[in-house]
């Protein structure tokens, strides 16, 4: 995915929801922080961005936006990259992470903005989600050095995981940095 793609997504995702802030969960954040030339393939790869919205108790909008603009969607076949509405829990994502957004507000993603993850935020989720796609995500971001290895382990210490999970993260960690 482009950083356009994701603006497009934003702009769509704002108006099917009716709200300003969109929260970019998934992999895609990351053009959040980076323009994709600066990513490597690994990062680049996915066309599809998990949205989620601050007010979505009951995931109304999350759903509104997968139905409007999610897979296999008339977006999806015109523009190659779809949107999935999850919500804000569907990330396990470390403490403050909130705190740490990256926004993405361009002309292109008015009349909202994306609210992206911020970097190490992101890989730490990743390593939680713990797929093959996840930790060559992430191991591609630090191989690239556009992740800190130190960053991510303060990250890792605080996610809201138990400490065998936290354990397999760190040594996850030291293996490949």
């Amino acid at each position: 995915m482009r950083r356009e793609q994701l603006e497009h997504i934003v702009r769509a995702a704002a108006q099917i929801a009716d709200q300003r802030d969109v929260i970019v969960l998934g992999s895609q954040a990351v053009l959040g922080s980076f323009h994709e030339d600066q990513l490597p393939d690994e990062a680049i790869g996915s066309m599809e961005a998990d949205i989620a919205f601050f007010k979505d108790d009951d995931n109304a909008q999350a759903d509104a936006v997968t139905g409007a603009i999610g897979e296999l969607s008339r977006f999806h076949d015109s523009f190659g990259v779809y949107a999935d509405g999850v919500t804000i829990s569907t990330a396990v994502k470390p403490v403050g992470w909130h705190e740490r957004l990256v926004i993405l507000e361009t002309p292109a993603t008015a009349p909202g903005r994306g609210l992206c993850l911020e970097r190490h935020d992101l890989a730490a989720s990743k390593l939680v989600a713990h797929r093959p796609k996840d930790l060559a995500f992430v191991g591609a971001l630090l191989r690239e050095g556009l992740v800190d290895a130190s960053v991510l382990r303060s990250r890792i210490e605080e996610l809201p995981v138990d400490g065998t999970v936290r354990q397999r993260l760190i040594e996850w960690l030291q293996s490949v940095s």
